[in-house]
């Protein structure tokens, strides 16, 4: 079995989107991770529609698989990272609307999925209300989803509300385990704070996985590296994720390389070769 592999466009900030999926086809991914965003199909911009299916005739003719992820840093508020969020005090029906957007983005490129999270709980709110936001949240957008014929894979993200697996497990059932609604498991936040650590917790995730980013990481430290820079023993972790007979996208998510994006994807995709070579599985390349 195969390995089908991306790249993220949040490590192509610098570049224009057409420039920055021809250069990750031309490296021999798979498949593109769009964030949504100023630079790069902005779900606010005019002529939406349009632009939507410009990108999705150019992933076509460049032979791309598209996962939209929406965790562009100050889309909704140029002062505030991330905000609003899901959990946030106010403001938490724009976060709404940005995701019901990307359900229909996703629609209209026959992506993969949608991949969001919960956000980072303002200090002095509890835990319960944190819960009463989310599920409240997540609800029309769970219901645009099953509309639209669109999967949702939610991320677990250290320093927010939902920062574990088992966090996500814990959501799925507060909304009677819908199956839209899939996981989304960042491998470096497997080394930075999930209690399992990286291959128990690809397989603990299995079942629901539908969405993969690849990064090094840190224990304790959410910081995304490059492959060999960190703790994360790549070929166990990609080895893993052939034993649990995932079959989509995993995309490398180097967020803060833009500056040498073309380099920084060779040497990620020389990375992964290197290691899925070590565990005796090929790629699409």
């Amino acid at each position: 079995m195969s390995l089908r592999l991306g790249y993220g466009t949040n490590g192509f900030g610098d570049h224009r989107l057409d420039d920055a999926l021809a250069v990750i086809a031309g490296l021999g991914y798979d498949g593109v991770a769009l964030t949504l965003d100023h630079p790069h199909l902005d779900p606010f911009a005019p002529d939406l529609a349009a632009r939507t299916a410009a990108v999705a005739r150019r992933v076509e003719s460049l032979g791309l698989a598209v996962m939209v992820e929406t965790g562009a840093r100050y889309l909704l508020d140029p002062w505030r990272k991330h905000e609003p969020t899901l959990v946030s005090e106010q403001g938490r029906e724009r976060r709404v609307d940005l995701l019901c957007r990307a359900v229909r983005v996703a629609a209209d490129l026959d992506a993969e999925a949608v991949s969001f999270w919960s956000g980072v709980l303002p200090p002095g709110t509890d835990d319960r209300t944190g819960w009463e936001r989310l599920v409240t949240g997540i609800a029309p957008v769970l219901a645009e989803a099953e509309r639209r014929g669109v999967r949702l894979a939610f991320e677990p993200e250290p320093g927010m509300f939902v920062d574990t697996l088992d966090g996500v497990l814990e959501l799925r059932a507060r909304l009677d385990d819908p199956d839209v609604l899939g996981v989304t498991l960042d491998v470096g936040h497997c080394v930075c704070n999930e209690p399992r650590g990286p291959v128990e917790t690809v397989h603990a995730a299995a079942p629901l996985l539908t969405n993969v980013q690849l990064d090094d990481m840190r224990p304790e430290v959410h910081e995304h590296l490059e492959f060999g820079t960190g703790d994360l023993d790549l070929p166990a972790v990609l080895g893993a994720l052939v034993e649990a007979g995932y079959t989509g996208l995993a995309s490398v998510e180097l967020p803060r390389h833009g500056h040498g994006a073309p380099a920084v994807a060779a040497r990620s995709m020389a990375a992964l070769r290197h290691a899925l070579a070590e565990v005796g599985v090929g790629t699409n390349a």
